[in-house]
Protein backbone atom coordinates (compact mmCIF):
# COMPACT_ATOMS: atom_id res chain seq x y z
CA UNK A 1 0.00 0.00 0.00
CA UNK A 2 1.33 3.41 0.86
CA UNK A 3 4.51 1.76 1.96
CA UNK A 4 4.36 -0.97 -0.66
CA UNK A 5 7.70 0.10 -1.73
CA UNK A 6 9.99 -1.59 0.79
CA UNK A 7 11.72 1.68 1.25
CA UNK A 8 12.88 1.07 4.73
CA UNK A 9 13.96 -2.14 3.34
CA UNK A 10 17.42 -2.99 2.56
CA UNK A 11 20.96 -2.04 2.54
CA UNK A 12 23.86 -4.26 1.65
CA UNK A 13 26.41 -4.13 4.50
CA UNK A 14 29.21 -3.65 1.95
CA UNK A 15 27.51 -0.69 0.33
CA UNK A 16 29.14 2.70 0.95
CA UNK A 17 27.24 5.32 2.89
CA UNK A 18 24.71 2.69 3.91
CA UNK A 19 23.79 4.59 7.07
CA UNK A 20 22.82 7.71 5.11
CA UNK A 21 20.86 5.69 2.57
CA UNK A 22 19.08 3.76 5.28
CA UNK A 23 18.14 7.07 6.90
CA UNK A 24 16.76 8.28 3.55
CA UNK A 25 14.74 5.09 3.25
CA UNK A 26 13.28 5.43 6.73
CA UNK A 27 12.53 9.12 6.19
CA UNK A 28 10.64 8.42 2.98
CA UNK A 29 8.66 5.66 4.65
CA UNK A 30 7.68 7.97 7.49
CA UNK A 31 6.76 10.72 5.07
CA UNK A 32 4.51 8.51 3.01
CA UNK A 33 2.85 6.89 6.01
CA UNK A 34 2.03 10.39 7.17
CA UNK A 35 2.35 12.07 10.55
CA UNK A 36 -0.94 13.96 10.60
CA UNK A 37 -3.55 13.36 13.27
CA UNK A 38 -6.85 14.03 11.42
CA UNK A 39 -9.25 11.07 11.25
CA UNK A 40 -8.08 8.40 8.85
CA UNK A 41 -11.63 8.20 7.55
CA UNK A 42 -13.00 11.75 7.65
CA UNK A 43 -16.70 12.47 7.75
CA UNK A 44 -18.25 12.37 4.30
CA UNK A 45 -21.66 11.52 2.86
CA UNK A 46 -20.14 11.03 -0.59
CA UNK A 47 -20.00 7.23 -0.46
CA UNK A 48 -21.98 4.31 -1.84
CA UNK A 49 -24.00 2.42 0.77
CA UNK A 50 -21.70 -0.01 2.57
CA UNK A 51 -22.11 -2.98 4.89
CA UNK A 52 -19.58 -5.09 6.77
CA UNK A 53 -20.67 -8.72 6.71
CA UNK A 54 -19.25 -12.24 6.51
CA UNK A 55 -17.71 -13.65 3.36
CA UNK A 56 -20.55 -16.16 2.98
CA UNK A 57 -23.24 -13.49 3.36
CA UNK A 58 -21.40 -11.33 0.84
CA UNK A 59 -21.67 -14.07 -1.77
CA UNK A 60 -18.21 -15.57 -1.40
CA UNK A 61 -16.97 -19.00 -0.40
CA UNK A 62 -14.79 -19.81 2.59
CA UNK A 63 -12.32 -22.53 1.63
CA UNK A 64 -9.69 -21.88 4.27
CA UNK A 65 -9.96 -25.43 5.55
CA UNK A 66 -8.94 -26.99 2.25
CA UNK A 67 -6.22 -24.45 1.64
CA UNK A 68 -4.79 -25.17 5.10
CA UNK A 69 -4.59 -28.87 4.19
CA UNK A 70 -2.69 -28.06 1.00
CA UNK A 71 -0.36 -25.52 2.62
CA UNK A 72 0.43 -27.80 5.55
CA UNK A 73 1.29 -30.63 3.17
CA UNK A 74 3.54 -28.39 1.05
CA UNK A 75 5.29 -26.91 4.08
CA UNK A 76 6.00 -30.37 5.45
CA UNK A 77 7.22 -31.68 2.11
CA UNK A 78 9.45 -28.66 1.40
CA UNK A 79 10.99 -28.31 4.87
CA UNK A 80 14.75 -27.96 4.38
CA UNK A 81 14.26 -27.25 0.67
CA UNK A 82 12.88 -23.70 0.88
CA UNK A 83 13.94 -20.79 3.13
CA UNK A 84 12.16 -19.19 6.09
CA UNK A 85 10.30 -22.36 7.03
CA UNK A 86 7.44 -22.05 9.51
CA UNK A 87 5.04 -24.53 10.95
CA UNK A 88 1.62 -24.48 9.35
CA UNK A 89 -0.03 -23.07 12.47
CA UNK A 90 2.47 -20.21 12.52
CA UNK A 91 2.18 -19.50 8.80
CA UNK A 92 -1.61 -19.04 8.88
CA UNK A 93 -3.88 -17.16 11.28
CA UNK A 94 -7.03 -18.87 12.54
CA UNK A 95 -9.84 -16.33 12.40
CA UNK A 96 -13.27 -17.13 13.79
CA UNK A 97 -14.68 -20.53 12.98
CA UNK A 98 -12.41 -21.75 10.21
CA UNK A 99 -14.09 -24.47 8.14
CA UNK A 100 -12.83 -27.98 8.65
CA UNK A 101 -10.62 -29.55 6.03
CA UNK A 102 -11.94 -32.03 3.51
CA UNK A 103 -9.72 -34.92 4.51
CA UNK A 104 -8.80 -35.51 0.89
CA UNK A 105 -5.15 -36.29 0.05
CA UNK A 106 -3.02 -33.48 -1.39
CA UNK A 107 -1.47 -34.09 -4.79
CA UNK A 108 2.14 -32.87 -4.65
CA UNK A 109 3.04 -34.16 -8.12
CA UNK A 110 3.83 -32.02 -11.16
CA UNK A 111 1.15 -29.53 -12.18
CA UNK A 112 -1.25 -30.96 -14.76
CA UNK A 113 -2.50 -27.60 -15.97
CA UNK A 114 0.86 -25.79 -15.72
CA UNK A 115 -0.67 -22.65 -14.24
CA UNK A 116 1.26 -19.39 -14.62
CA UNK A 117 1.03 -16.78 -11.86
CA UNK A 118 1.27 -13.35 -13.51
CA UNK A 119 1.98 -10.95 -10.66
CA UNK A 120 0.94 -7.29 -10.74
CA UNK A 121 3.09 -5.48 -8.15
CA UNK A 122 2.16 -2.69 -5.77
CA UNK A 123 2.77 1.03 -5.79
CA UNK A 124 6.37 2.11 -6.18
CA UNK A 125 7.74 -1.31 -7.13
CA UNK A 126 9.62 -0.11 -10.19
CA UNK A 127 11.26 2.56 -8.06
CA UNK A 128 12.91 0.06 -5.71
CA UNK A 129 13.26 -3.13 -7.79
CA UNK A 130 16.89 -2.59 -8.81
CA UNK A 131 17.80 -1.69 -5.25
CA UNK A 132 15.96 -4.64 -3.80
CA UNK A 133 17.42 -7.17 -6.25
CA UNK A 134 14.81 -9.87 -5.53
CA UNK A 135 16.39 -13.30 -5.90
CA UNK A 136 13.66 -14.84 -8.06
CA UNK A 137 13.52 -17.87 -5.80
CA UNK A 138 9.72 -18.16 -5.88
CA UNK A 139 9.63 -18.46 -9.66
CA UNK A 140 12.51 -20.93 -9.63
CA UNK A 141 10.76 -23.05 -6.99
CA UNK A 142 7.35 -23.30 -8.65
CA UNK A 143 8.93 -24.08 -12.02
CA UNK A 144 10.39 -27.23 -10.46
CA UNK A 145 6.84 -28.40 -9.88
CA UNK A 146 5.39 -27.60 -13.28
CA UNK A 147 4.05 -24.12 -12.55
CA UNK A 148 5.48 -20.75 -13.49
CA UNK A 149 5.56 -17.18 -12.23
CA UNK A 150 6.10 -14.01 -14.26
CA UNK A 151 5.88 -10.31 -13.48
CA UNK A 152 3.65 -7.81 -15.27
CA UNK A 153 5.29 -4.40 -15.54
CA UNK A 154 3.07 -1.46 -14.63
CA UNK A 155 3.78 2.18 -13.79
CA UNK A 156 5.04 2.60 -10.24
CA UNK A 157 3.20 5.86 -9.57
CA UNK A 158 0.21 5.89 -11.94
CA UNK A 159 -3.44 5.34 -11.14
CA UNK A 160 -5.44 2.19 -11.78
CA UNK A 161 -6.79 3.10 -15.22
CA UNK A 162 -3.32 3.62 -16.68
CA UNK A 163 -2.01 0.43 -15.15
CA UNK A 164 -5.08 -1.54 -16.23
CA UNK A 165 -4.26 -0.73 -19.83
CA UNK A 166 -0.69 -1.93 -19.32
CA UNK A 167 -1.99 -5.18 -17.81
CA UNK A 168 -4.27 -5.64 -20.79
CA UNK A 169 -1.41 -5.19 -23.23
CA UNK A 170 0.84 -7.58 -21.28
CA UNK A 171 -1.81 -10.30 -21.11
CA UNK A 172 -2.65 -10.04 -24.81
CA UNK A 173 1.06 -10.27 -25.70
CA UNK A 174 1.65 -13.48 -23.72
CA UNK A 175 2.15 -16.71 -25.64
CA UNK A 176 0.73 -19.36 -23.33
CA UNK A 177 0.51 -22.14 -25.90
CA UNK A 178 -2.41 -24.47 -26.67
CA UNK A 179 -4.64 -26.21 -24.18
CA UNK A 180 -6.62 -25.03 -21.17
CA UNK A 181 -6.27 -21.45 -20.01
CA UNK A 182 -3.30 -21.24 -17.67
CA UNK A 183 -2.93 -17.62 -16.56
CA UNK A 184 -3.64 -16.68 -12.94
CA UNK A 185 -3.59 -12.91 -12.48
CA UNK A 186 -2.23 -12.13 -9.01
CA UNK A 187 -2.56 -8.57 -7.72
CA UNK A 188 -0.43 -7.60 -4.75
CA UNK A 189 -1.53 -4.49 -2.83
CA UNK A 190 -2.33 -1.76 -5.40
CA UNK A 191 -1.80 -4.39 -8.06
CA UNK A 192 -5.18 -5.84 -7.03
CA UNK A 193 -7.32 -2.83 -8.03
CA UNK A 194 -5.16 -2.36 -11.14
CA UNK A 195 -5.90 -5.98 -12.06
CA UNK A 196 -9.63 -5.74 -11.34
CA UNK A 197 -9.86 -2.59 -13.45
CA UNK A 198 -8.25 -4.50 -16.33
CA UNK A 199 -10.68 -7.43 -16.03
CA UNK A 200 -13.67 -5.09 -16.07
CA UNK A 201 -12.48 -2.64 -18.72
CA UNK A 202 -10.94 -5.03 -21.24
CA UNK A 203 -13.20 -8.04 -21.85
CA UNK A 204 -10.81 -9.35 -24.50
CA UNK A 205 -8.42 -10.61 -21.80
CA UNK A 206 -10.98 -12.72 -19.93
CA UNK A 207 -10.70 -15.76 -22.18
CA UNK A 208 -6.96 -15.79 -21.51
CA UNK A 209 -7.32 -15.68 -17.70
CA UNK A 210 -8.04 -18.86 -15.71
CA UNK A 211 -8.37 -17.10 -12.35
CA UNK A 212 -7.89 -13.80 -10.55
CA UNK A 213 -6.31 -13.57 -7.10
CA UNK A 214 -5.79 -10.74 -4.64
CA UNK A 215 -2.83 -11.12 -2.25
CA UNK A 216 -2.83 -8.43 0.45
CA UNK A 217 -4.74 -6.42 -2.11
CA UNK A 218 -5.99 -2.91 -1.46
CA UNK A 219 -9.30 -3.89 -3.04
CA UNK A 220 -11.25 -1.44 -0.88
CA UNK A 221 -8.39 1.03 -0.61
CA UNK A 222 -6.65 2.04 2.58
CA UNK A 223 -7.46 4.83 5.05
CA UNK A 224 -3.74 5.65 5.06
CA UNK A 225 -4.23 7.10 1.57
CA UNK A 226 -6.62 9.73 2.91
CA UNK A 227 -3.81 11.55 4.69
CA UNK A 228 -1.21 11.08 1.96
CA UNK A 229 -0.46 13.06 -1.20
CA UNK A 230 1.13 12.10 -4.49
CA UNK A 231 4.23 14.22 -3.87
CA UNK A 232 5.08 11.91 -0.99
CA UNK A 233 4.96 8.89 -3.30
CA UNK A 234 7.07 10.84 -5.81
CA UNK A 235 9.88 10.85 -3.26
CA UNK A 236 10.50 7.30 -4.43
CA UNK A 237 11.83 8.66 -7.71
CA UNK A 238 14.83 9.88 -5.71
CA UNK A 239 15.37 6.56 -4.01
CA UNK A 240 18.89 5.16 -4.53
CA UNK A 241 18.97 3.37 -7.88
CA UNK A 242 15.43 4.36 -8.83
CA UNK A 243 14.56 4.64 -12.52
CA UNK A 244 10.78 5.07 -12.19
CA UNK A 245 8.79 8.00 -13.58
CA UNK A 246 5.87 10.00 -12.18
CA UNK A 247 3.44 8.41 -14.63
CA UNK A 248 0.00 10.00 -14.53
CA UNK A 249 0.44 10.96 -10.87
CA UNK A 250 -2.70 9.15 -9.75
CA UNK A 251 -1.39 6.32 -7.58
CA UNK A 252 -2.21 7.71 -4.13
CA UNK A 253 -5.63 9.10 -5.06
CA UNK A 254 -6.60 5.76 -6.58
CA UNK A 255 -6.06 4.04 -3.21
CA UNK A 256 -8.41 6.23 -1.17
CA UNK A 257 -11.32 4.16 0.18
CA UNK A 258 -13.99 6.45 -1.26
CA UNK A 259 -12.44 6.08 -4.72
CA UNK A 260 -12.15 2.31 -4.51
CA UNK A 261 -15.61 1.78 -3.03
CA UNK A 262 -17.19 4.01 -5.65
CA UNK A 263 -15.38 2.07 -8.37
CA UNK A 264 -16.56 -1.27 -6.97
CA UNK A 265 -20.14 0.00 -6.75
CA UNK A 266 -20.14 1.09 -10.40
CA UNK A 267 -18.16 -1.82 -11.85
CA UNK A 268 -19.56 -5.28 -11.09
CA UNK A 269 -16.94 -7.92 -11.75
CA UNK A 270 -17.55 -10.25 -14.71
CA UNK A 271 -18.91 -13.60 -13.57
CA UNK A 272 -17.01 -15.80 -16.01
CA UNK A 273 -13.73 -15.64 -14.08
CA UNK A 274 -13.19 -17.23 -10.63
CA UNK A 275 -11.82 -14.88 -7.97
CA UNK A 276 -9.72 -15.71 -4.91
CA UNK A 277 -8.59 -13.62 -1.93
CA UNK A 278 -5.53 -14.12 0.28
CA UNK A 279 -5.61 -11.79 3.28
CA UNK A 280 -2.66 -10.74 5.41
CA UNK A 281 -3.85 -10.94 9.03
CA UNK A 282 -0.68 -10.89 11.14
CA UNK A 283 -0.48 -11.34 14.86
CA UNK A 284 0.71 -7.97 16.26
CA UNK A 285 4.14 -9.37 17.08
CA UNK A 286 4.57 -10.27 13.40
CA UNK A 287 4.60 -6.60 12.34
CA UNK A 288 8.09 -5.37 11.40
CA UNK A 289 9.39 -2.50 13.52
CA UNK A 290 9.40 -0.02 10.62
CA UNK A 291 5.72 -0.76 9.96
CA UNK A 292 4.48 -0.47 13.54
CA UNK A 293 3.70 3.23 13.14
CA UNK A 294 1.37 2.69 10.19
CA UNK A 295 -0.07 -0.37 11.93
CA UNK A 296 -0.92 1.79 14.94
CA UNK A 297 -2.56 4.42 12.73
CA UNK A 298 -4.81 1.83 11.11
CA UNK A 299 -5.46 0.27 14.52
CA UNK A 300 -7.35 3.46 15.39
CA UNK A 301 -9.97 1.96 13.04
CA UNK A 302 -9.28 -1.76 13.48
CA UNK A 303 -6.32 -3.62 14.97
CA UNK A 304 -6.82 -6.36 12.39
CA UNK A 305 -4.57 -4.86 9.73
CA UNK A 306 -1.27 -5.73 8.07
CA UNK A 307 0.22 -2.23 8.59
CA UNK A 308 -1.13 -0.94 5.26
CA UNK A 309 -4.60 -2.40 4.66
CA UNK A 310 -7.48 -3.45 6.92
CA UNK A 311 -8.23 -7.15 6.69
CA UNK A 312 -11.73 -6.77 5.25
CA UNK A 313 -10.57 -4.31 2.58
CA UNK A 314 -8.40 -7.04 1.05
CA UNK A 315 -11.26 -9.28 -0.11
CA UNK A 316 -12.56 -9.25 -3.69
CA UNK A 317 -16.37 -9.13 -3.54
CA UNK A 318 -17.87 -12.56 -4.13
CA UNK A 319 -14.49 -14.28 -4.15
CA UNK A 320 -13.32 -17.52 -2.59
CA UNK A 321 -11.50 -16.78 0.65
CA UNK A 322 -8.39 -18.95 0.58
CA UNK A 323 -6.39 -17.87 3.62
CA UNK A 324 -5.63 -15.48 6.42
CA UNK A 325 -1.84 -15.31 6.41
CA UNK A 326 0.25 -14.53 9.48
CA UNK A 327 2.49 -11.98 7.75
CA UNK A 328 2.62 -8.22 7.49
CA UNK A 329 2.17 -6.33 4.23
CA UNK A 330 5.79 -6.58 3.16
CA UNK A 331 6.58 -10.05 4.50
CA UNK A 332 4.09 -11.81 2.25
CA UNK A 333 5.58 -10.55 -1.01
CA UNK A 334 8.85 -8.64 -0.68
CA UNK A 335 12.05 -10.51 0.37
CA UNK A 336 13.76 -7.52 1.93
CA UNK A 337 15.68 -9.25 4.69
CA UNK A 338 17.00 -11.93 2.34
CA UNK A 339 18.81 -9.50 0.07
CA UNK A 340 19.67 -6.76 2.58
CA UNK A 341 20.23 -8.34 5.94
CA UNK A 342 21.47 -5.25 7.78
CA UNK A 343 18.30 -3.26 7.15
CA UNK A 344 16.30 -6.40 7.76
CA UNK A 345 17.79 -6.82 11.21
CA UNK A 346 17.22 -3.17 12.13
CA UNK A 347 13.93 -2.19 10.52
CA UNK A 348 12.21 -5.02 8.63
CA UNK A 349 12.40 -7.34 11.58
CA UNK A 350 9.53 -9.71 10.70
CA UNK A 351 10.19 -10.16 7.00
CA UNK A 352 10.94 -13.89 7.00
CA UNK A 353 8.11 -15.88 5.46
CA UNK A 354 7.99 -19.13 3.40
CA UNK A 355 6.86 -17.40 0.19
CA UNK A 356 7.99 -20.25 -2.08
CA UNK A 357 5.81 -22.76 -0.26
CA UNK A 358 2.93 -20.27 -0.12
CA UNK A 359 2.89 -19.61 -3.86
CA UNK A 360 3.18 -23.30 -4.68
CA UNK A 361 0.26 -24.00 -2.33
CA UNK A 362 -1.88 -21.25 -3.84
CA UNK A 363 -1.30 -22.52 -7.36
CA UNK A 364 -2.12 -26.09 -6.29
CA UNK A 365 -5.25 -24.83 -4.55
CA UNK A 366 -6.42 -22.92 -7.63
CA UNK A 367 -5.61 -25.84 -9.94
CA UNK A 368 -7.65 -28.22 -7.79
CA UNK A 369 -10.55 -25.78 -7.55
CA UNK A 370 -10.58 -25.13 -11.30
CA UNK A 371 -10.72 -28.87 -11.93
CA UNK A 372 -13.67 -29.21 -9.54
CA UNK A 373 -15.52 -26.34 -11.27
CA UNK A 374 -15.02 -28.01 -14.65
CA UNK A 375 -16.81 -31.21 -13.58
Amino acid sequence: MLSDWPMAANRNPAEPRRGRRAAIAVAISMAVSGCASPPLVPYSADTPPLVLTTAAQAGGQDQRGRFREIYCAVLQARAGETPDHRTCDDALTRVGSEPAGTGRPVDLGPSKRRLVAAVVPGIGWDCIAQWLQPPGSVAAHVRKHGFDQVAIKVDALSGTATNARQIRDAVMAMDLGPGATRLVLVGYSKGAPDMLDAIVTYPEIRSRVAAVMSVAGSVGGSPLANNAEQFQADLLRHFPGSTCESGDGGAVASLRPAVRQAWLAKNPLPSGVPYYSVVTFPQPERISSILQGSYAKLARIDGRNDSQVLFYDQVIPGSTLAAYVNADHWAIAVPIARTHSSIGSLFVTQNAYPREALVESLLRFVEEDLSARAK
